[in-house]
């Protein structure tokens, strides 16, 4: 082993102290990121009504374009700074982080832009009824003015981790998360500012967040940034762009698939008992609750990615190879305990989000039990997908994260309500999760039969 590995404590601490000390902080990140929405949607639904709920769901894309970008940007950048640190690359390191800094903030500028001046038309095309169409205008136009620091306080959250600093990325998002807490009440229940409230309250905790990463990158431990690691490098931009393509690929999957969605319940229904704003409505809070889910996967997933990159750089297989198992098993315990609660208790936890007919508690309970039945599974995916971007092999990462929501859920999304009607669109979720589980399960065993992770 080479200087840098024997020096660093991610080449010699013993794997569980790490992935314990990397993972729990990313998971409560993932968590307050997963709470921005849902304080949001509490407040909303229990001060506004159900089509305020309706309006974040059909919002819900564009936060997931905003986390796409910041994921493209700020993973890529922690997998090539830990793989250039494990080879003892310092001099080079620098500009990983440098350039997607600079990538995540032309970024989300041009994106705001974007959605100040069509904003109608793209909610339209997130699937807008004509009852959500004005809660989503008024929650939508705000929160778009925040994007440029939602962007760096997401992806930066990474980068900030991976300079081995993980309770600051905790402390960040945090910070935001209460901020936004606070303020959601204030504005929400107390002065009664309904929507407008809502996104104040989150992109001033969002903005917030976003400042204390400009303010570490000041301070940055690993290497000392300077002003030329944040000029654009085309090299550089390609090499962050090829680690961070499988989450990005995941997270824009993630938003065709709810734009899909919402136009599929929207239509299908119409033609139900249900109409269009009920479950359009339901599967925004369901999607936001399952996020909690796999906010502890993905984190845990995050967690284990400098763990995984550093030893892959400097050749210390047995270590991935311990590193990966034991998150593996971890997260399938989590994926166990969350199915088994979706399945007994989905009234209930409808009914936090705030009152509605019986027709949309039924609804709500038909979809938490059918649409997440295979839950049990999700672990897998995410794991998997950035175990191969984290060693240096992002085709397998990309194809492994488009498999569940891309190649599988929207064709069954489309295809399977053709036969079975209306629940057609609820048995799409276990298929897509089965066959998602499947592909994964057969590429990372292939993986481990080679060489250097079958000798040790």
């Amino acid at each position: 082993m080479n200087e840098s590995t024997t020096m660093n404590p991610l080449g010699t601490e013993p794997v569980g102290t790490l992935l314990r000390k990397f993972a729990i902080p990313s998971i409560i990140a993932m968590l307050v990121g997963s709470l921005y929405n849902m304080v949001d949607q509490l407040f909303i639904g229990n001060f506004v009504g159900p089509l305020g709920n309706g309006a974040t769901n059909i919002q819900f894309p564009l936060s997931i374009l905003n986390v796409s970008i910041a994921l493209l940007c700020g993973i890529g950048a922690a997998s090539t700074f830990n793989l250039a640190m494990g080879r003892g690359e310092t001099e080079k390191a620098g500009y990983y982080i440098g350039n997607a800094v600079s990538l995540m903030l032309v970024g989300g500028l041009a994106l705001t832009v974007i959605t100040e001046v069509a904003l109608k038309p793209i909610l339209l095309g997130c699937g807008a009824t004509e009852n959500i169409l004005p809660y989503a205008m008024e929650y939508s136009r705000i929160c778009a003015l925040g994007y440029p620091l939602f962007i760096l306080s997401a992806g930066g959250a990474h980068i900030v981790r991976a300079d081995g600093s993980p309770n600051m990325t905790m402390a960040i998002n945090m910070t935001g998360a209460i901020i936004n807490t606070i303020l959601d009440f204030l504005f929400v229940a107390v002065f009664g500012w309904g929507m407008t409230g809502a996104a104040v309250a989150t992109i001033i905790g969002q903005c917030i967040s976003g400042i204390m990463v400009l303010v570490y990158l000041t301070k940055f431990k690993t290497v000392r940034l300077e002003k030329k690691h944040f000029v654009p490098n085309l090299h550089m931009i390609g090499a962050i762009a090829s680690l961070g393509t499988a989450p990005f690929i995941n997270q824009i999957a993630m938003m065709l698939v709810q734009i899909v969605m919402n136009h599929v319940m929207g239509h299908y229904g119409a033609q139900s008992i249900y109409g269009p704003d009920i479950p359009i409505t339901c599967a925004g809070i369901i999607s936001k609750v399952n996020g909690i889910c796999f906010s502890f996967i993905i984190g845990i997933s995050q967690g284990l990615q400098p763990i995984i990159s550093f030893n892959y750089g400097a050749q210390n297989y047995k270590r991935v190879k311990q590193a990966y198992n034991l998150a593996i098993r971890i997260a399938a315990a989590l994926a166990i305990f969350f199915w088994a609660n979706f399945q007994l208790f989905p009234r209930q936890i409808v009914s936090i989000f705030g009152s509605g007919s019986e027709l949309y508690f039924d609804f709500c309970t038909k979809y938490f039990r059918i649409f997440l039945v295979g839950l049990f599974t999700c672990f897998l995916q995410p794991l998997s997908s950035n175990f191969f971007t984290s060693i240096g092999k992002p085709q397998k990462g990309v194809f492994m994260s488009l498999t569940r929501q891309v190649l599988f859920l929207t064709p069954l999304i489309i295809v399977l309500p053709l036969i079975f009607g209306f629940n057609g669109v609820l048995y799409a979720g276990p298929i897509a999760d089965a066959l998602s589980f499947t592909i994964c399960y057969i590429l990372v065993k292939r993986e481990f039969n080679h060489p250097e992770f079958k000798n040790c």
